[in-house]
């Protein structure tokens, strides 16, 4: 929406990398994922994920004990994976509280933006997520339609039974539902 508005840059903050994170790095651009010094934030590194998503890695507090082996801790993780992409993910080390680093931070982030420009994954970034958000309107609107239909709401019911009864299975279940609809649909 703020796009619309002719907002040049949007920035969403998140905490953790659970499946939220993951769908909002996929709705980004660019995604910098930010770590700390002495909060246990190396053994997040090793997180299956983390290092997928970020284009940019920070390190914050960087004037913190510990600031330089995390540095090297994800410089060596990203060493040890290729991305298909061609882009190699600088580290950048930060202290927000006094704006170190936060130049330098922004030019990486205009580096990856300019990258994504001149390979044209930009536009291909662009038109997953327009397929992406046009597949999840289309399943939300069919599985509303189809769970307001009193047919298959019945026979959901009937199917319930004869799967707990053994006579049948889910997957046979889901067959003679999704049937059921695309018959209604026809119709």
């Amino acid at each position: 929406m703020l796009d619309a508005f002719g907002k040049d840059f949007l920035l969403i903050e998140t905490v953790g990398v659970g499946q939220v994170e993951l769908d909002i790095a996929a709705a980004a651009d660019s995604t910098v994922v930010v770590l700390m010094p002495e909060s246990g934030d190396s053994i997040q590194v090793m997180k299956a994920g983390l290092m997928e998503i970020g284009e940019v890695f920070c390190v914050n507090k960087s004037d913190r004990e510990g600031a330089d082996r995390l540095v090297m801790e994800i410089e060596t993780m990203l060493g040890l994976r290729n991305r298909d992409d061609g882009w190699r993910p600088p580290v950048v080390k930060t202290v927000a509280t006094t704006a170190a680093g936060v130049e330098e931070l922004l030019a990486e982030l205009g580096r990856h933006r300019e990258h994504l420009d001149t390979t044209g994954q930009m536009a291909g970034r662009r038109r997953a997520r327009v397929t992406r958000k046009i597949r999840e309107l289309v399943e939300e609107r069919m599985r509303k339609d189809a769970w307001t239909r009193s047919e298959v709401r019945d026979r959901l019911g009937e199917l319930v039974e004869s799967v707990t009864k053994g006579e049948s299975t889910p997957y046979q279940g889901a067959d003679e539902l999704l049937s059921l609809i695309r018959n209604g649909q026809e119709n």
